[in-house]
């Protein structure tokens, strides 16, 4: 990963630190929901492919197990997991791909979730955008930025980084800017980077 701001939508990009080891899915990554017409080449991401989404995705929402006046330092809006958060999984229920406290509802009506505060993995990160305004039935749930096993691991199709790492990215991420994750493989990027007005990568 390598992070780029810009000033203004015309200002020039300008680099920020070094690039960052990650890891994505277990099975790469795969054309995700409202980019399926970007390349007629290359998977298309569905539930439970194991691969992490290619696209352009915003970045607006927080977690982790800490409550929300120690994380001061993230300026993104913040969700403290409880041990009744789950991300749906479960592509029949009316809460597929959100992550809600079961606690909370008139009806737990899945099957299938994943129980965030009992992954270690989750102990903070960042909600990826995808999937989501409404979500599309079988096309991928529960898209994160994590901690990482480290950098020979793979996910279930997030993207994971070096826990000091996150913690960095998460206190720069600045929702004023409108950040987004830009995840594409090396030649999709080069073929669409003069059209979608990408950063030059070094």
């Amino acid at each position: 990963m390598t992070r780029f701001e810009r000033a203004t939508p015309i200002s020039a990009w300008t680099p920020l630190g070094n690039p960052v080891p990650l890891v994505v899915g277990r099975t790469g990554i795969a054309w995700g929901v409202g980019f399926d017409d970007v390349s007629a080449e290359g998977p298309h991401k569905h539930e439970g492919d194991g691969k992490a989404p290619a696209g352009i995705f915003p970045l607006d929402t927080a977690f982790g197990f800490a409550p929300a006046d120690s994380m001061r330092g993230v300026r993104l809006p913040y969700v403290q997991l409880l041990p009744t958060t789950d991300c749906v999984d479960d592509t029949t229920s009316s809460h597929y791909n959100t992550v809600v406290d079961r606690a909370g509802v008139p009806r737990v009506d899945w099957n299938s979730a994943e129980h965030m505060r009992q992954v270690s993995q989750y102990e903070f990160g960042v909600i990826v955008g995808y999937n989501a305004s409404p979500p599309m039935k079988g096309r991928g749930s529960c898209i994160f930025l994590h901690i990482w096993a480290g950098p020979d691991s793979h996910t279930a199709g997030c993207t994971a980084f070096d826990q000091t790492k996150l913690g960095e990215l998460m206190r720069w991420l600045d929702p004023r800017k409108r950040p987004l994750l830009v995840q594409l493989t090396a030649d999709e990027y080069d073929k669409l980077r003069s059209g979608w007005k990408l950063p030059a990568l070094r």
